[in-house]
């Protein structure tokens, strides 16, 4: 076995290619779409890799490609935790605790190099795709939402990492009978009385100034997060390009105060990853008519962010949120998911629980000393 790092775009290629190949008879995986892999990694398409520097490796043997993995700092990061730690991720193996070992020798060696004193993963160069799922392998990963078989949790382990974090993800199902409780009806009455707080859909008129605002409540009402750094205004964009082909704007709220400030935010996303099952990747020939027409007939979602700025913590404002999405979304029948959720966030995860959510799943992100 030998391992080198990416230089050209056909090694590039055999980086993005890999997962295609070992998850290819696996009945939980989905494939994301190639081409947006392939952004992920372009500089000109994903303004993340602006404040990084990062390297991809490629694990080899005599039948080609085994293994790959990146390694990288981010700068913002570096700087928002005021410590060294540098980030792996990208992290793909052969059942086979020697290629394991080398891949992440790799890049332990690469951080170490360059003044890292703490290895942390595994990261994506994709907004909150962290760590490995430990609990909870099925269903399906619903959009943006990273996969691994068990044994990668195993590799790491042996490697002498350890878990620093894990993120919890819950669950509500119509199907099943659920219904936000009444109390939370009457609360989220008592606190649009109380503090005339009203909730609004995203104008997509004017999308520049309405993602200059996400951005804004995020760097605000999520500051004090393990693992948070700032998100630039630029990344917002990128996320607003991405998600625009796909997202419905009803279920892209603004919470506003009095004044009509906005105080906070939520985001469902609908889960095309129910879409992309069968498709390889490939939008092309027949994919994008699977998109087109499926897309309006989709019952599951996935709650992708939340946040209320300091000054109305703990004031039920995202329950009132919560409350908007599930009466839009209630007119059809869904399923949501609610992914992350740091496990040490008590009033998070107790708010979940007592909005009749289940849990679902556990990712877990892992940390290790150089």
């Amino acid at each position: 076995m030998n391992i080198r790092p990416v230089e050209t775009k056909k090694d590039l290629a055999e980086f993005i290619e890999l997962p295609y190949r070992l998850y290819r008879s696996d009945p939980v995986w989905v494939p994301p779409l190639r081409s947006d892999q392939w952004n992920q990694f372009d500089p000109k398409t994903n303004p993340m890799l602006d404040h990084c520097e990062y390297t991809l490796f490629l694990l080899q043997n005599e039948r080609g490609t085994i293994g790959r993995i990146s390694a990288f700092i981010d700068r913002l990061a570096v700087k928002s935790w005021g410590e060294p730690i540098g980030l792996f991720g990208s992290f793909e193996c052969i059942a086979d605790d020697a290629a394991a070992r080398m891949l992440l020798d790799a890049a332990q060696a690469w951080l170490g190099a360059r003044g890292m004193r703490v290895m942390r993963g595994p990261w994506s160069f994709a907004s909150q795709e962290w760590g490995l799922v430990v609990e909870g392998f099925e269903p399906p990963p619903v959009i943006m939402a990273p996969y691994n078989p068990p044994r990668y949790n195993d590799h790491l382990e042996k490697f002498g990492l350890s878990k620093i974090k894990d993120l919890l993800v819950y669950y509500v199902d119509s199907k099943e009978g659920y219904k936000i409780p009444e109390r939370y009806l009457r609360l989220t009455n008592r606190i649009q009385e109380k503090l005339k707080v009203t909730v609004r859909s995203m104008d997509m008129r004017n999308l520049e100034k309405e993602v200059a605002t996400f951005v804004r409540l995020a760097n605000r009402s999520i500051a004090d997060n393990w693992g948070f750094y700032p998100v630039t205004e630029e990344e917002g964009k990128a996320i607003a390009r991405d998600m625009k082909p796909v997202v419905d704007p009803k279920l892209l709220l603004f919470a506003e105060d009095a004044k009509g400030e906005a105080i906070g935010f939520a985001m469902a996303l609908p889960d095309v990853n129910s879409l992309l099952k069968g498709l390889d990747g490939r939008l092309f020939p027949f994919g994008w008519a699977k998109l087109l027409f499926g897309l309006p007939r989709l019952r599951q979602f996935r709650m992708w962010a939340l946040g209320v700025i300091p000054e109305y913590h703990g004031q039920a404002v995202d329950a009132l949120m919560y409350r908007k999405l599930y009466e839009i979304l209630a007119r059809r029948d869904v399923r949501l998911e609610i992914n992350y959720v740091l496990e040490d966030n008590y009033p998070m995860n107790n708010a979940v629980k007592n909005l009749g959510a289940k849990p679902l799943r556990r990712y877990r992100v892992y940390q290790k000393s150089i």
